[in-house]
């Protein structure tokens, strides 16, 4: 489904190079794109059809540098399992050479059907949430406040001391005490309490990537770059595939269960959602 972003893949789409040259070209390892050194890198988006039972290979060239398609053709399909068809295809990979890192990731379609909105669960992405437990523990953990003073005698001395422009100055001075420490602990009560509550919604929303996304949470970005979201499941649907009136819909950004937002990235990827 892809090509290399390399030298001799470009010369091989050019025409300047058949597969089998590029296969022992001297300059086969230098790349043309890569994450890391430029500061923005334009990824291959493309869309296939799909169908229940198909199986994915994501690999790195240290396999397919090393057996060619019809040999792992081959021990796709004559493995019993697909992690038994992944340990296979490095076995091969080491066998003829391996020359490179072997990287093998296997996954098969399922079809999601009526599954409910556990369905993407399987692919979920992201840091896990908060738990209410988590907030708990740490609110018990936060070092207690300063008692109150101890109340002084009631007796008035005869000769209280003078009270000196130092002295005066000093009483002046606000000092920290229990209104600030319960001011401190409301707040964090109050914010980790609005923390726990914009967990329980969710919203679907443009990608960073170009593909429409599930967030848990709400669509707020505090001052330091802190948003109060966080990716769930990024779908298959890119924003070139939506029709104005969907793409209208999205950037709303509405909150929604998690029922209602996986139902609708159902329906989207499916197609069916009104244009």
């Amino acid at each position: 489904l892809t090509t290399d972003h390399s030298l001799v893949e470009e010369l091989v789409r050019q025409g300047r190079l058949s597969p089998e040259e590029a296969e022992e070209h001297p300059q086969r390892s230098i790349i043309t794109r890569a994450l890391g050194p430029e500061a923005v890198v334009q990824p291959d988006a493309l869309t296939v059809p799909a169908r229940a039972g198909d199986v994915y290979l994501l690999c790195s060239d240290g396999l397919t540098s090393m057996i060619h398609e019809p040999e792992i053709e081959e021990a796709l399909a004559g493995a019993p399992t697909l992690r038994d068809a992944a340990a296979d295809l490095v076995a091969r990979a080491n066998e003829a050479g391996g020359r490179d890192n072997i990287t093998v990731v296997l996954f098969r379609l399922e079809d999601a059907g009526d599954g409910g909105p556990d369905a993407v669960d399987a692919t979920r992405v992201g840091v896990p949430a908060l738990k209410a437990e988590d907030v708990q523990r740490a609110l018990a953990e936060a070092p207690p406040a300063p008692a109150a003073p101890a109340p002084t005698s009631a007796r008035r001395d005869p000769l209280p001391p003078r009270t000196t422009t130092a002295t005066r100055r000093r009483r002046r001075m606000p000092r920290p005490g229990l209104g600030t420490a319960l001011i401190v602990a409301l707040l964090v009560t109050v914010l980790a309490g609005g923390y726990l509550a914009s967990q329980a919604v969710y919203f679907v929303g443009p990608g960073t990537d170009g593909f429409v996304t599930l967030y848990r949470g709400v669509p707020v970005d505090l001052p330091a770059g802190i948003g109060l979201y966080q990716e769930v499941y990024v779908s298959g649907v890119s924003d070139a595939q939506l029709t104005d009136r969907q793409r209208s819909t999205i950037s709303e950004q509405s909150l929604r269960s998690r029922g209602d937002a996986d139902d609708y990235l159902r329906q989207l990827e499916r197609g069916s959602v009104g244009t």
